[in-house]
């Protein structure tokens, strides 16, 4: 999990591309049907060309095809770029996206906004954990491995007993795209103990999600851990067992009301 991150591990390799003679009429409906709001354009050979935007549709005089209204001074990026040189680019030229590109100048993926938090949230989290990891081995007196991988949601053991509706609204929002970092797990024995992560697992339960992305800490041994007990004493055995706390009830709510009060 180390090593630098590269704008080829976040792209999105299947790029939907138009050419320089689709209609703008096909332009706004695949707008509508894919929710992007940009395609890059490229020619016969997958060179790309231009880039098509829903500013362009929008403030540039009608024009019937693509070729008459795109953008033909395109930044793009390379696979092996890093992500922060990537990011910095982005920021520096005020745009949202990057089409990637081969040596050989062909279209090979396009990097967002979207993809920068992403590998944000993943680089964060190795931290996180390797602590957790650290401080397992020193409290056991144990040596363990890491390894990220899927989990079937239902092997994984909760530990916590509640979650609260508006993060499990967010967590989902982050699922659906593809955004949600990896849950944290410990595998002891045959257990697989949720530590972190409880809203995610939740949301893709809903989602109907069989498996989440893990960083799974193996114990290789069979070890009764502290927060399973907690979670014995708490009747918390299952996802069933969980409670889900509404909006208003938020410990943050409460105090943005308190403090609402107390300044009226």
């Amino acid at each position: 999990m180390s090593g630098k991150s590269l704008v080829k591990n976040y792209m999105t390799k299947d790029v939907i591309s138009v050419n320089p003679n689709t209609p703008n009429a096909n332009v706004i409906k695949l707008m509508k049907d894919t929710g992007h709001d940009g395609f890059p354009v490229i020619d016969e050979n997958e060179h790309i060309v231009g880039i098509v935007t829903a500013f362009d549709l929008l403030l540039k005089e009608w024009e019937e095809l693509v070729k008459d209204i795109m953008s033909t001074e395109v930044v793009v990026a390379q696979q092996d770029m890093s992500i922060n040189d990537a990011s910095r680019v982005m920021f520096r030229q005020g745009i949202s996206r990057l089409p990637v590109v081969g040596r050989d100048g062909r279209l090979n993926g396009i990097i967002t906004n979207t993809d920068m938090v992403r590998s944000h949230i993943e680089r964060s989290t190795p931290t996180k954990v390797n602590y957790f990891k650290k401080t397992l081995e020193q409290l056991y007196g144990i040596k363990t491995n890491l390894k990220r991988e899927k989990v079937s949601t239902n092997d994984l053991r909760p530990t916590q007993d509640k979650v609260y509706a508006d993060e499990l609204e967010g967590r989902t929002y982050e699922l659906k795209r593809g955004l949600a970092e990896p849950a944290i797990v410990v595998k002891s024995g045959n257990r697989w103990i949720l530590v972190d992560g409880h809203h995610r697992a939740v949301a893709a339960r809903k989602l109907g999600c069989n498996e989440i992305d893990c960083y799974v800490i193996n114990l290789n041994k069979d070890l009764e851990l502290g927060m399973e007990k907690t979670a014995d004493k708490a009747g918390i055995h299952n996802f069933d067992d969980i409670e889900i706390i509404d909006d208003a009830q938020h410990p943050l709510i409460a105090i943005t009301e308190s403090l609402k009060k107390k300044n009226a």
